[in-house]
């Protein structure tokens, strides 16, 4: 039925103990505790880039964590309405809740065929999936310090004797199997719950971190009597890599949003004025002087000036020169600036102009009438 997860794990296996066996030797108990290992490594850096994305998402999930409280507290009433919210939240920022469950949930299945390959390593087997009879015998034979494989603390014992092991080797290989896959995975929750943004926390988010700190390693170590030493070698090596690989990712994506804060931070110096500098004079309001060096526009009208002719410059036709003379009801022209140098002072402070005055002279005589 699920030979399509068995096969792989299978092949993954062989390849290995095909490498390892020529360093060893085939019927080795160290070849074959590599080539488990090193299966556990390979699936895992197949689902290296769905770990990545895993962190990111939940690290989205954290950074709005006040905004999906928001939602949940507006619409405590309105289930539906809540949920449109958060999925509308989650297009617009690029996470979702799956994204963080995937890798865990890839786990599984890898679980399930690895230790159903190593279960199927029975004496009397003629093959296991890309196994054949040489290579079952060969896995039944390889011992790990008087130890096998398939033996575990509460197996029967004439099983036990089958696969020419006593009781006592398999405690000792396993019990030290059982405790470091234990603490790995403790220091692997402890790495993640560290890593939780204080905000997102919420009664849920404690239990499942009391879960993951104290329970499931408790649980290794329980369980660990119940399963075989090759699949105590498979949770041990899947936590180291775990642990390692979380650090990894979690110091490239800090190290990422380092940088992106110090680029932010030395955009913002770089476009901020510097200490003591004048701010931009270049944009003047409507009838201000221009800046020194500036000239100004043709045609353009000085704000505030009077227009004034240029000296030298001829008056306009028509046009009442400044300082010109009015005339007068009794015929004299009262001059509205300097007299004429032939003008003749009245008695009322006004001139006659010098035209007046020669009309005034006899014609013949030069003489002026009286």
């Amino acid at each position: 039925m699920l030979d399509f997860i068995y096969y792989p794990v299978s092949f993954i296996l062989w390849c290995w103990h095909w490498v390892f066996g020529h360093v060893f030797g085939e019927a080795s108990g160290v070849a074959w505790a590599l080539g488990i290992v090193f299966l556990v490594w390979t699936l895992r850096a197949i689902m290296f880039k769905p770990f990545v994305k895993q962190v990111r998402s939940m690290r989205s999930m954290q950074e709005f964590a006040p905004e999906i409280k928001k939602i949940q507290k507006k619409y405590a009433n309105d289930r539906q309405r809540q949920a449109q919210e958060m999925q509308k939240l989650q297009r617009e920022h690029g996470f979702s809740p799956l994204g963080g469950c995937l890798p865990m949930l890839l786990q599984i299945p890898v679980f399930i065929g690895l230790f159903h390959v190593l279960r199927s390593f029975q004496p009397g087997h003629t093959e296991n999936y890309f196994f054949d009879e040489q290579g079952v015998a060969s896995y039944i034979d390889a011992k790990l310090f008087g130890a096998g494989l398939s033996n575990f603390i509460t197996q029967p014992m004439d099983q036990m004797q089958a696969l020419g092991a006593d009781r006592t080797s398999v405690i000792i290989v396993s019990v030290p199997l059982m405790i470091l896959a234990s603490v790995l995975t403790h220091l692997t929750a402890r790495h993640s719950v560290q890593r939780q943004n204080p905000e997102a926390a919420t009664a849920q988010t404690a239990i499942m971190n009391k879960l993951t700190l104290y329970i499931f390693p408790l649980g290794v170590l329980v369980f660990g009597f119940f399963f075989p030493i090759g699949l105590l070698l498979y949770w041990l090596s899947n936590n180291t890599w775990t642990l390692m690989q979380q650090k990894l990712v979690y110091r490239r994506i800090d190290r990422e949003e380092e940088e992106k804060k110090s680029a932010a931070i030395e955009k913002r110096t770089t476009l901020a004025p510097k200490p003591g500098a004048k701010p931009d004079q270049t944009k003047k309001r409507p009838g201000a002087a221009p800046a020194p060096g500036v000239k100004p526009a043709p045609n353009a009208k000085a704000a505030g000036t009077a227009k004034k002719s240029s000296p030298g410059a001829k008056p306009a036709p028509n046009a009442k020169a400044a300082g010109t003379a009015r005339p007068k009801a009794n015929g004299t022209t009262k001059s509205t600036g300097s007299a004429s140098p032939n003008g003749v002072a009245n008695t009322d402070g006004s001139t006659d102009s010098g035209l007046s005055a020669d009309r005034s002279r006899n014609k013949n005589t030069g003489r002026k009438k009286r």
